[in-house]
């Protein structure tokens, strides 16, 4: 995988007028309203916001899990609108990576294992799957620890397998859920440290939920959602919790 040096202006996440409810009840419920977002290629941006702000939602309307309720989702040129589920399902495989709190990885398959699972739904050859995989575990610096099973790791370990694999297709877009929530403060230091890393030297565009000051901080740019609308948010305020 080699550094995107290309750091064009052009957005790979545009939101447009977005609105989404929830019906429970035969009652609405709005959890985004009106929305309107730009994330230029290259972009590290940091989303807080109070539980049941839309944070999550955000995220899945950008990776298509969620579809808007009015308003269009257009990611990496893509009107999300526009593709049936099955196709979908393949364009998540090729242009995104997901990291979750809690890892997700399977406790039967070593750490290359994991990594290379999602391949499994490209074209890849599977000499590909494992050179992609490899290159991918080097990149988050686990690459002795390839035939590793999950629970012979850490949790900083767990988590940084967890990011390789969302690198392994070379994803235009990479969604990042609470990455830090589940470990303890020196392995989160660690897996925000890699993070910037890739958005620097790499060019990863990446969209991270987070409750934790410190976490934002290693943004770029931070966005904060109160009752489903962005309010103004200043990065730099930041700098009293570092």
């Amino acid at each position: 995988m080699e550094p995107k040096l290309d750091q064009q202006s052009d957005a790979v996440v545009q939101l447009v007028n977005v609105s989404k409810e929830f019906t429970r009840d035969k009652i609405h419920i709005p959890v985004l309203t009106n929305t309107t977002l730009h994330i230029p290629r290259g972009d590290f941006v940091a989303v807080m916001g109070p539980s049941g702000s839309g944070k999550s939602t955000l995220l899945n309307l950008c990776a298509g899990l969620d579809r808007p309720t009015t308003g269009q989702v257009i990611v990496n040129g893509q009107d999300l609108n526009e593709l049936s589920e099955a196709r979908l399902s393949k364009w998540r495989s090729e242009n995104l990576g997901f990291i979750f709190q809690m890892y997700n990885l399977m406790p039967v398959l070593t750490a290359l294992e994991n990594v290379e699972l999602p391949l499994m739904l490209t074209p890849l050859s599977r000499a590909e799957r494992r050179q992609h995989a490899e290159a991918s575990l080097k990149i988050v610096g686990l690459e002795d620890r390839s035939d590793h099973y999950p629970r012979q790791l850490s949790g900083g370990q767990e988590q940084r397998v967890a990011i390789a694999r969302a690198l392994a297709n070379d994803p235009v877009l990479l969604l990042a859920d609470e990455p830090t929530g589940n470990l303890d403060a020196r392995s989160a230091e660690e897996i925000l440290e890699l993070l910037q890393s890739l958005n620097e030297q790499f060019g990863t565009t990446i969209i991270m939920v987070t409750h934790d000051p410190k976490a934002a901080r290693r943004a770029k740019r931070l966005l904060h959602l109160e009752k489903g609308t962005f309010v103004h948010a200043d990065i730099e305020a930041l700098e009293a919790v570092r």
